[in-house]
């Protein structure tokens, strides 16, 4: 009766457009009042969640991206961008990807992507003669890459949660990251070919290399991240310091375009933004932690091995089921909820952890692009002025390439294993 007390609670939130995070207490709090568990076991499981060391890379990562953002870097992001590839049929929608895939290993978190690529890109291609709706589907699609290439807030999560290093997350996620963008860049050509969208100039190398230079010293912040974890001289958590720090400099001293008055802002929004990703944690972990005293994991892994332990269906069945999760639930309560038990139903077919790991992140990153919960997609919809129906019918080609990538990644392992296994073993 409790556990289906549980999960009608939970269900019942979601469909009634209940913050996630609430969501999760509530139906948790439901469940322990029914079975007479005192409530004090919320503070004590949320607490547990998240108080945990690498965790605190989060705020960190957080503030360098909101102060790079605010000094300047989006828009030398998308001139570097535009310069490279502008010139393609269709250059302001490769542009877009790949301003994307720059400004992923920055923010690290779709949302801030789709909001900040999306409210320089989404009206700038509406004037240039784009469609609303592909403007929209292009930016929301793009979006995904930016948690998937490094630094990236879901795999600090997973690592958190499976003690898998931190650094090899980021790194494992760096080649799915690039071949998505790079298969959502061709998917955009073709389209722009088919549909004769416009191109701009050839702008000449000299503008390249200006656009290059200025654009430098916000794409060295990936490599300061990236070079920190390598060289073992910092941990994840002292690398998102010394980015926010150099982050703060650069805005301040070298572009000049950080007010300093405004920096106590900065700090507060990346302290509201950290705390409501925190609380999330730490609902989803008394979630989790009911879960498990029900043995909820290992009725799934059960259930499905009673139906297969072929390692390549049990990769398809992990997929579709977090696909389907991904539509519904925000990703950072999905990874809590399900990553455990999923990863020791992996474990016990023969699945890399690490593999497990990256593919389940990119799963779900799909799932911020898939209608009825996907949040980027109301973002872009919204900078766009459009109801969601054209942009989910714009977004379809986008999605397939995603999933071709997605079944890549899941069934060629050194895809997402080689790179960490070789510079970090």
């Amino acid at each position: 009766m409790g556990l289906a007390v549980l999960i009608g609670v939970f269900v019942l939130g979601l469909v009634i457009g209940v913050p996630v995070a609430v969501t999760l207490g509530l139906a948790s709090a439901a469940y322990l009042l029914l079975e007479g568990i005192p409530l004090v076991s919320v503070p004590q499981k949320m607490y547990a969640g998240m108080d945990v060391f690498v965790l605190l890379c989060i705020p960190g990562f957080i503030l360098a991206g909101n102060l790079m953002n605010s000094g300047g870097i989006t828009e030398r992001i998308i001139r570097f961008a535009s310069a490279l590839v502008g010139w393609l049929r269709g250059g302001l929608g490769l542009t877009n990807v790949a301003g994307s895939m720059l400004f992923g290993g920055i923010s690290g978190t779709a949302v801030a992507d789709a909001a900040s690529i999306g409210g320089m890109m989404i009206p700038g291609m509406k004037k240039a003669g784009y469609p609303a709706d592909f403007s929209a589907a292009v930016t929301a699609a793009s979006s995904t890459v930016g948690p998937i290439i490094p630094p990236s807030v879901p795999m600090i999560i997973v690592g958190a949660l499976s003690g898998i290093s931190v650094g090899k997350m980021f790194l494992a996620g760096a080649i799915p990251g690039i071949l998505m963008g790079l298969a959502m860049m061709v998917t955009c050509y073709i389209i722009a070919l088919r549909r004769n969208f416009p191109r701009q100039p050839w702008a000449g190398f000299g503008e390249l290399g200006r656009a290059f230079l200025g654009a430098f010293w916000a794409i060295a912040m990936t490599g300061l991240i990236i070079g920190g974890l390598l060289s073992g001289l910092a941990t994840p958590t002292e690398t998102a310091i010394v980015a926010s720090v150099y982050a703060l400099v650069v805005g301040l001293f070298i572009y000049r375009e950080l007010p300093l008055a405004q920096v106590p802002k900065i700090f507060i929004d990346s302290a509201v933004s950290s705390a409501a990703i925190l609380v999330l944690v730490g609902f989803a972990n008394v979630f989790g932690w009911i879960l498990v005293s029900e043995r909820i994991p290992q009725a799934i892994a059960d259930a499905v091995l009673s139906v297969t332990d072929n390692k390549y269906l049990v990769i398809l069945l992990i997929n579709l089921l977090l696909l389907f999760v991904g539509m519904f639930m925000e990703t950072i309560a999905a990874l809590i909820i399900l990553f455990v038990p999923l990863l020791t139903l992996a474990q016990g077919v023969g699945i890399d952890p690490l593999h497990f790991a990256t593919f389940a992140v990119l799963n779900l990153m799909i799932g911020l692009t898939t209608p009825p919960v996907g949040v980027c997609l109301f973002i872009c919809a919204n900078i766009a002025r459009l109801p969601l129906t054209p942009v989910v019918v714009a977004i379809a080609p986008f999605l397939l390439t995603n999933f071709l990538v997605l079944l890549l990644v899941s069934y060629v392992p050194p895809i997402a294993t080689w790179l960490p296994t070789t510079l970090l073993p």
